[in-house]
């Protein structure tokens, strides 16, 4: 996470795709060996996109499956061997999953309808395969996933590898989305240094030192209450433990206030920044609409975080 707030504070899209393209080696390592093999037994540095709303339907043929659908937001499948799909496996009126399925980059068409208001360098594209081979080892149980239970954790003993997906996975979203607001803070600041308004320079405003001072702080405390969460849940999984259901809520809301929070500061940057800083090429402007893509991700969504922690916090006290 330190590197990818590092990355995104630079560039948020390189930062985004070093971010899936880590996160999805992880979650291969959580495959079946013989999956894992078949990935990275020829070529080491492989690097895999993925979509994972299960949208693939698997029909079951002899030693797999034949999978077929369409995708979308692929983060860097320009730059992909593999792909992970998600997806149900369909057996006449029988419907199982979701699963995620491993396939070849190259058995995949690519469709070029990225076009957005930010974070357009991720390349996140839609893609779609139809008929392809799916071997029956080379897929992993949505269940198993979300408990952190994969196949793959016998082999590569890690606590990483056993990360509960989609309750400590969040915290690579809101760490990115820190660094973002932390860029876009320091292209505030290199702006606003020089900037005149009517005469005036801002940089000699006392509501310009209010404003980011308390920004900066705001940022900051994103970024402390998003890694201590992580770091004290990592340490539960190191040790060979677990976590409950109660802390995996705690942890992915904390890791979604980090993101509005730092979304909220962002925000008030570049409300401050004045008429200038909303014209096409700026860097103040270019940094906003990244972080504002970057916050938008369902799973950091404040609202549903909020209301499900909060929710079990009062199962719990009755």
């Amino acid at each position: 996470m330190r590197c990818l707030a590092a990355l995104t504070r630079a560039d948020g899209a390189q930062g985004w795709v070093q971010a899936i393209m880590a996160d999805h080696a992880q979650m291969l390592g959580t495959f079946p060996l013989l999956a894992q093999e078949d990935v990275w037994g020829k070529n080491p540095e492989a690097v895999m996109s993925a979509s994972f709303d299960p949208k693939g339907i698997a029909t079951p043929v002899e030693g797999g499956y034949s999978f077929s659908g369409r995708f979308g937001f692929a983060s860097g499948i320009d730059h992909a061997d593999w792909l992970i799909c998600g997806g149900f496996i369909v057996d006449g009126d029988k419907r199982d999953g979701p699963y995620f399925f491993l396939l070849r980059r190259s058995e995949a068409t690519i469709i070029d309808d990225w076009h957005t208001i930010g974070l357009e360098g991720t390349g996140s594209k839609s893609f779609s395969v139809e008929d392809v081979f799916v071997p029956d080892y080379a897929l992993l149980r949505g269940e198993d996933a979300r408990t952190g239970n994969g196949p793959g954790a016998a082999v590569n003993p890690g606590g990483v590898y056993r990360l509960p997906r989609g309750f400590l996975t969040p915290a690579l979203f809101a760490s990115m989305t820190v660094g973002m607001a932390q860029g876009l803070l320091d292209q505030w600041l290199a702006y606003t240094a020089t900037r005149m308004s009517r005469g005036t320079k801002v940089a000699d405003n006392p509501t310009s030192h209010v404003i980011v001072g308390e920004c900066a702080a705001e940022i900051d405390a994103a970024e402390a209450l998003n890694r201590d969460t992580i770091t004290a849940a990592m340490k539960v999984l190191e040790a060979g433990g677990t976590l409950s259901d109660a802390e995996l809520l705690r942890a992915k809301r904390n890791s979604a206030w980090a993101c509005r929070t730092a979304l909220e500061a962002g925000t008030r940057l570049f409300n401050t920044a004045g008429g200038t800083a909303i014209f096409k090429g700026g860097a103040v402007e270019r940094e906003y609409r990244n972080l504002l893509a970057s916050a938008s991700h369902h799973i950091v969504n404040w609202e549903v975080n909020a209301l499900d922690s909060g929710a079990t916090m009062l199962r719990d006290a009755s």
